[in-house]
């Protein structure tokens, strides 16, 4: 039984300290993302745009332009193509946003039936006084009822908040990715209408600093 109960009270410090990160997560990213689309909002050109991510490369949005702008380059570029990145895109952020999100998930639907398998426990521990006592008074069976309601009063503990919680951040999530993918649209518009070219081409790597063998 105090395992069962070790258990519920772990998920329930779990699910706050989840809750919390996550909500803080969620509320960073927007804020970048807001600063990002508001001079975003005045960029007409793509070169303007693409520097404007560089520049902000924390931002969620930033990060999107900057995968665009890896095919910025490519000729006969289409906004299809385009479309196809950016959607690429947005769900890495979606899986970066989203961690720890099946953890909570899973203590919101697994924490009732620990606590079920504690109450059904503490209810055969008081048939098993009553079979060793032979009886069935009040102070023979009290204690292992009482932990039977413990341990239900326990998975509930940890249920109801992470639920809650889970609701709580994924619909702040979803809005959130809601607007990302709004705002890609005309990200992607803007890369279509001004193509680059192959000397313009963004590099994937970072050249070294170190010198060729030929420098020495």
């Amino acid at each position: 039984m105090r395992v069962v109960l070790g258990l519920l009270l772990i998920a329930s410090f779990a699910v706050w300290l989840i809750w919390l990160l996550k909500s803080l997560q969620v509320g960073r990213m927007r804020a970048r993302n807001n600063d990002f689309e508001r001079e975003a909002a005045m960029v007409t050109g793509a070169s303007d745009l693409i520097s404007l991510a560089l520049k902000h490369g924390s931002s969620p949005g930033a990060r999107v332009v900057v995968e665009l702008a890896k095919r910025h380059h490519q000729q006969n570029l289409s906004a299809e193509l385009l479309k196809a990145v950016a959607r690429r895109a947005i769900v890495d952020e979606e899986q970066r946003a989203s961690k720890l999100m099946p953890t909570l998930a899973s203590i919101a639907s697994a924490s009732p039936f620990v606590g079920l398998f504690g109450t059904v426990w503490g209810i055969m521990d008081a048939f098993l006084r009553i079979g060793v006592e032979k009886s069935a008074s009040l102070p023979v069976v009290a204690p292992a009822i009482g932990e039977a309601l413990i341990a239900t009063a326990f998975g509930l503990v940890a249920a109801i908040p992470a639920t809650i919680g889970y609701n709580y951040v994924d619909k702040r999530i979803g809005d959130f990715l809601g607007e990302l993918t709004s705002s890609s649209e005309a990200w992607v518009e803007t890369m279509a209408a001004d193509p680059g070219t192959p000397s313009a081409a963004m590099p994937l790597v970072r050249q070294s600093d170190r010198p060729t063998a030929a420098g020495y």
